[in-house]
């Protein structure tokens, strides 16, 4: 009692940061022990309703890319999901079928991005501006992507299980006409012509477009967008 009277008798200023330095003290013993007593693990699933064109599923163990889909319902019997998928990690393509409705794994999927530098014989190598660690990817493995590729240019690296299995272009891209026929007057309009683009790719362009000229292209289709 002598004690809680000593207490109370002390400055109240004394007594609040008392309680709160205790209080506080309890709090950080307590937050450690209730964060090791929970571990939570994510589980990706989709739909198969929801396959679209780009969308990644796992199939037994391995990672795959969706490229067509067709959602069947027929007069009779379930409804399914027509695919036709590649393998991320072998590249064969295959056609698979998915009942309407039925859950599928996502793979685990990590994205980095990092710079193309050079071309080492078969090899591109793409280079992390922050660790300036080096990725090579083998010329079957970049296939006809190489066309839009160009040094400098920031792609996005695919990873699954610590491997890299794909990479991504930027969707615009930036590239200069190397070789066209003479161009006409900007304010005739219509008329294509094919242009050589400095890394090797042929693409229609508008009659008006000149050797040197800067010109966007969509990366996917492999069609002018416009002059840069």
């Amino acid at each position: 009692m002598a004690s809680l009277r000593h207490l109370a008798a002390g400055p109240a200023c004394h007594h609040r940061s008392g309680v709160a330095a205790a209080t506080a003290s309890l709090q950080l013993r307590r937050l450690p022990s209730c964060s090791r007593s929970r571990h939570f693990t994510r589980i990706y699933a989709i739909s198969s309703n929801d396959i679209r064109v780009g969308t990644n599923v796992e199939v037994d163990g391995a990672p795959w890319k969706v490229l067509e889909f067709l959602h069947v319902k027929p007069g009779k019997g379930a409804a399914f999901v027509r695919t036709k998928m590649r393998n991320y990690v072998t590249g064969n393509t295959v056609e698979k079928t998915f009942r309407a409705g039925s859950t599928l794994q996502e793979p685990s999927l990590s994205k980095e991005t990092k710079q193309f530098t050079y071309k080492d014989g078969s090899q591109f190598v793409f280079m992390d501006l922050t660790t300036f660690e080096e990725s090579r990817l083998n010329e079957a493995d970049v296939g006809d992507k190489q066309k839009w590729l160009k040094e400098g240019m920031d792609c996005n690296l695919l990873y699954w299980n610590g491997k890299i299995i794909d990479f991504e272009l930027p969707i615009t891209v930036r590239l200069t006409v190397t070789d066209t026929d003479p161009g006409a007057s900007d304010s005739v309009q219509g008329g294509t012509k094919p242009a050589t683009l400095e890394t090797g790719a042929v693409v229609t362009v508008p009659s008006f477009v000149n050797v040197g000229d800067d010109i966007l292209v969509d990366s996917r289709t492999g069609q002018y967008m416009n002059r840069a």
